[in-house]
């Protein structure tokens, strides 16, 4: 995990984020999606403090693990496309261009160190690599969770990828082709979420595992996450993958979903 140089990595605590809150507390660094306004959509730079903090995490011996939670209702809404179109508007984050281009799923797949996400509201779209990307994913048994692609025209390619590493690829497919909402039950029964609670029980049980976890060899630990990603890794392109997003995104199609989801009205597609 090569994104930022060293000299800038060890200037991390004067660092001013936008898009996330961090705190590093008793051996966990705690990292918090800091957008409700926007229901926590992904923005490029979001990606780029987010790879900042796995850097500083992996260079950071006295961090075990990653706590990975959310403000607001909604956990993660996707992607915010306009912001990738280049249309993201100003921020004020200090954390710079990387050396080398971020791809969301890569990144999660070289953070050897474990990560827990803390799920207590709904999850969409792209918001999924915050699932597939953690190694267990506690969640309030309210949650549901969407892949609503198809119905804006466009389709989930990169998640696509990320899901069939933890579900069965026949399952991921149909939910990508059919688009529909899926609940935190079957999530669970399918393997994309850990454990799910009651909602007023979730943080308790959080506290739990991160307690149990810091009674283990955080070596033996990251070897073993290390050793199982490379035992499970997959030629997943991607820079394709998100060469077809483009494509999706610009079709007439793709164009009238978004349109018709701005306008709050049933889309009329052309198959074009």
């Amino acid at each position: 995990m090569n994104y930022y140089p060293k000299e800038l990595i060890e200037e991390f605590t004067s660092q001013k984020f936008a898009f996330l809150e961090i705190q590093v507390q008793d051996r966990v660094c705690h990292i918090t999606l800091d957008r409700a306004e926007k229901k926590n959509a992904i923005h490029p730079q979001m990606v780029n403090e987010l790879a900042f903090v796995f850097q500083y995490v992996m260079e950071n011996k006295e961090i075990w693990m990653i706590l990975l939670g959310a403000k607001g209702d909604v956990f993660c809404s996707g992607a915010d496309l306009k912001a990738f179109m280049g249309m993201g508007g100003s921020h004020d984050s200090s954390i710079p261009k990387p050396e080398n281009e971020i791809l969301i799923g890569p990144l999660f797949q070289g953070m050897h160190k474990p990560i827990i996400t803390k799920l207590a509201g709904n999850v969409f779209a792209g918001g999924m690599f915050f699932l597939t990307g953690a190694h267990i994913v506690l969640a309030a048994d309210h949650v549901t969770l969407g892949l609503p692609e198809v119905k804006r025209g466009l389709y989930p390619f990169q998640v696509m990828a990320e899901l069939q590493r933890v579900m069965p690829k026949r399952k991921v497919l149909e939910w990508c082709i059919r688009g529909y909402s899926l609940p935190v039950q079957e999530a669970t029964e399918l393997g994309l979420i850990t454990a799910c609670y009651p909602a007023g029980q979730l943080d308790d049980e959080v506290a739990k595992v991160i307690e149990e976890m810091k009674g283990n060899s955080p070596t033996a630990i990251q070897l073993g996450i290390k050793a199982f990603q490379k035992l499970n890794a997959q030629d997943s392109d991607h820079v394709y993958l998100r060469s077809m997003l483009a494509k999706a995104v610009s079709s007439a199609d793709g164009q009238e979903g978004l349109r018709a989801f701005k306008e709050k009205r049933k889309a009329v597609w052309k198959g074009e």
